[in-house]
């Protein structure tokens, strides 16, 4: 079990793991990580992210607004620093749902509980349903896809089926 403080990932019970080198140890350390990294992103600290996820070349991201998936992760000064003022100052908990390992492979499904001031809005709840898969590279772990959403909170079905069809809601909604 992981430590509930303010600042330490929240763990359910119920680690899946296959056999493979990786312990309970490295699925802990990763864990750590997401909760660092969601907290220096969301409060603007970019290269702190950066210092704690090597992005594989063949990374993915299914962004949280929608849209198409991208591939790599931008890392040039003017895409970093384009981020860093994206992100204006928040705070972030992150919770494990449940974690998967086979192979070289670790999956965490994540609750990331966060609030913030992001793209020009006033602070807020900025929470995410986000899966990530790491590969372990040598004595190192790249991260190799993350998928994000905002759906924390349920919603009903005419709303999903709206935000399906791509209707927009109005600003002041």
């Amino acid at each position: 079990m992981l430590n509930a403080r303010a600042g330490r990932p929240r763990r359910t019970p119920g680690a899946i793991m296959a056999r493979s080198g990786i312990t309970d140890a490295d699925v802990v350390d990763l864990t750590q990580r997401c909760q660092d990294a969601a907290a220096a992103l969301i409060r603007g600290d970019v290269r702190s992210y950066l210092g704690l996820f090597v992005h594989a070349d063949d990374y993915t991201l299914i962004p949280p607004f929608g849209g198409a998936p991208r591939h790599g992760f931008d890392t040039s000064e003017d895409a970093v620093e384009q981020l860093s003022r994206f992100f204006a100052g928040g705070e972030a908990q992150v919770d494990v749902v449940q974690s998967y390992v086979s192979g070289d492979f670790v999956v965490l499904v994540l609750i990331e509980r966060q609030h913030g001031k992001v793209g020009g809005l006033p602070d807020q709840d900025w929470s995410l349903r986000v899966t990530m898969l790491f590969r372990r590279e040598g004595d190192d772990w790249r991260l190799v896809h993350r998928h994000a959403d905002p759906l924390v909170r349920e919603i009903d079905l005419y709303r999903a089926a709206a935000l399906a069809r791509g209707d927009r809601p109005t600003a002041d909604a």
